[in-house]
């Protein structure tokens, strides 16, 4: 797979429309999720964190003299979300602050999230805004549980996120982590790695197919909890299309199998789970060098 390619690629994927408003309910898509962790084969511990969320709604009817049919006796509407963290570190500091970052995400959601199910212009904004305000919340509490413990000094993590509302999808991504797009039988990776790799490829400096194989392509340039100013989130808004598969991955897995190997499994068809186990037997086939951590979700979008 091309990543020079992918880079191209990755504007062109589902502009969308002006003036597009509630085009798809939430209520009609269908989605087939899987998520699975390993270890690996080297590491001690399982530095890793994921966790898929389904975000609901409904309506229901329970007493009404209107006629039959006048009103939906039972209506509800979904969205998912999906996160994983690769926590860095060594000991127990990397297991600590994946597993803080992910739980500091879900109860801010739970706070303060408005569970936006239905989106328009003004909604994927406010979307985005409360995406990238909780990105930086997460990373004041990593920092602030670092600094109240001398044993967690230093530890940090990844975080990279994806939220789908009907055909509406939003991807937030800090560290290199990574959310890839498999449509139509191509692989598009939708986030940019945040290391000092695609730094240089970013100045010039060396051609983006080399980022991947570059002896700095391990130092992350961003990170939640690490340093003490703004995190640099990078925010994401776009439309699914019928038959899509979105892969959450950590770099257990892109470090051990290419990319070519990951789209040759998601054309296979399996189900979302079988799918994450492949790609996890898959990196520990390849030797297993790092924690592997796989989210897949399949949709089925009415056309």
């Amino acid at each position: 797979m091309n990543k020079e390619t992918n880079t191209k690629e990755l504007y062109r994927v589902s502009p969308l429309g002006k003036n597009r408003e509630f085009e798809v309910l939430s209520s009609t898509v269908k989605v087939d999720l899987g998520g699975l962790s390993h270890t690996g084969k080297v590491r001690p511990i399982n530095e890793d964190h994921y966790m898929i969320t389904r975000l609901g709604r409904d309506q229901e009817t329970l007493l009404t003299n209107l006629p039959e049919g006048d009103v939906a006796r039972h209506f509800q509407e979904s969205g998912y979300a999906m996160v994983v963290a690769d926590g860095m570190g060594g000991a127990a500091r990397g297991e600590v602050a994946s597993r803080l970052a992910i739980s500091t995400l879900a109860h801010l959601g739970l706070q303060f999230g408005k569970w936006n199910l239905r989106i328009n212009q003004e909604i994927a904004r406010e979307v985005s805004e409360r995406a990238e305000r909780f990105y930086q919340r997460v990373g004041e509490a990593v920092i602030e549980q670092g600094r109240a413990d001398p044993s967690l000094t230093g530890m940090g993590t990844t975080l990279t996120g994806a939220f789908s509302a009907g055909s509406d999808l939003f991807v937030c991504s800090v560290g290199d982590s990574r959310v890839y797009l498999f449509r139509r039988g191509r692989l598009l990776q939708l986030t940019q790695d945040q290391t000092y790799s695609q730094l240089l490829a970013d100045i010039g400096q060396i051609p983006q197919h080399e980022v991947s194989t570059h002896h700095l392509r391990h130092i992350l340039t961003d990170a939640i909890g690490v340093g003490s100013g703004r995190i640099n989130v990078k925010v994401r808004h776009l439309s699914l299309l019928n038959e899509d598969t979105l892969l959450l991955c950590t770099d257990g897995l892109t470090e051990m199998v290419d990319e070519e190997e990951i789209a040759g499994v998601l054309m296979r068809g399996q189900n979302a789970q079988d799918a994450c186990q492949t790609l996890v037997d898959l990196a520990l086939e390849h030797g297993g060098q790092d924690n592997v951590t796989v989210l897949v979700a399949k949709y089925q979008i009415p056309v």
